[in-house]
C-alpha cells in the first residue's frame, strides 16, 4: 500500500468519523471500535513484534475497555476512567509476556510495543468523550475535517518541512473553516483545532512512512488509521482547553 493510497483512506476514516458525529453517540462508539479492532490486528506486524496474537489482544482489550469505560462514564471529565483502563491493560502485557513459551526472545521490544499499542488505541476513546462533551458533534466534525484534508496533502510528494508546513496549513485551514461556519465554534478556535491535528499528521507520516512493514496490508490498515485513532485524544483536550 503505497503513501497516496494510505492518504486517501485516512482522510476517508476521518471522514467517517464525522459523519458518525453527525448520526449520533452510537454510531460514534461503533467507529471508535471500529479503530480499535482494525488498529489491534495491525499494529504488532506494523512494529514486527515477536508475539503478535497475544499482543493483539491485549491491544484490543485496552481498546475496547477505553471506549467501553469513556461511553459508560456520567459527567465530566469523561476521560476519568481511561487511566485505570490503560493501567490495566498494561498489567496484562505483562502477563502477556509471562504465557510465552518462546525463550521471550525480544522481550522489551515486545512489551513496549504492546504498550504503544494499547497508549495508540485507547486515544480513540477520546472521539467518544469529545462527541458527548458540550458543543461536541461540532468538535468532532472540525478536527476529523481538519485530519482528512492534512491527511490528503500529506500524499503530496514535496519532502522535508515544506511538507510538513504544507499538511499543517491545509489542516489548520479546514479547522478554520468549519469552526466558521459552525454557530458554537469560532474560526480561531476551529484553526487551532487543525494546527494541533496537522503537526500530529505530519509528525506520524516522517515516524512510519518508511517502515519496510508497510508492504503488508494489515500493517498499511494500521498505518493509514493511526492518525485517526490518535487525533480523538488531542481533539478532546485541545477542545477542552479551547471551549471548555
Amino acid at each position: 500500500m503505497n503513501v497516496s493510497t494510505r492518504a486517501v483512506l485516512t482522510a476517508a476514516a476521518a471522514a467517517a468519523v464525522a459523519g458518525a458525529a453527525v448520526l449520533g453517540e452510537a454510531t460514534l462508539v461503533a467507529v471508535a471500535g471500529a479503530l480499535v479492532l482494525a488498529l489491534s490486528v495491525g499494529w504488532p506486524v506494523l512494529l514486527d513484534l515477536p508475539t503478535r496474537l497475544g499482543s493483539s489482544v491485549v491491544i484490543a482489550l485496552g481498546g475496547a475497555g477505553g471506549v467501553i469505560a469513556v461511553t459508560a462514564t456520567q459527567g465530566q471529565p469523561y476521560l476519568r476512567e481511561l487511566p485505570v483502563v490503560v493501567a490495566l491493560a498494561v498489567l496484562l502485557s505483562f502477563v502477556n509476556e509471562l504465557a510465552r513459551q518462546d525463550g521471550r526472545h525480544r522481550l522489551v521490544e515486545s512489551v513496549t510495543g504492546t504498550v504503544a499499542g494499547v497508549l495508540v488505541v485507547t486515544a480513540a476513546a477520546g472521539w467518544v468523550a469529545t462527541g458527548r462533551a458540550p458543543v461536541g458533534d461540532a468538535l468532532v466534525i472540525s478536527g476529523a475535517v481538519a485530519l482528512a484534508l492534512g491527511a490528503g496533502v500529506s500524499a503530496v510528494p514535496l519532502g522535508g518541512w515544506l511538507a510538513a508546513l504544507v499538511t499543517t496549513a491545509a489542516a489548520m485551514l479546514g479547522g478554520g473553516a468549519v469552526g466558521a461556519v459552525m454557530p458554537v465554534l469560532d474560526t480561531l478556535a476551529g484553526a487551532l483545532l487543525g494546527l494541533a491535528v496537522g503537526i500530529l499528521v505530519a509528525a506520524l507520516h516522517v515516524l512510519f512512512d518508511a517502515l519496510p512493514a508497510l508492504e503488508r496490508r494489515t500493517a498499511g490498515v494500521a498505518a493509514l488509521l493511526l492518525p485517526v485513532s490518535v487525533s480523538g485524544i488531542v481533539v478532546y483536550v485541545v477542545g477542552r482547553v479551547l471551549v471548555g
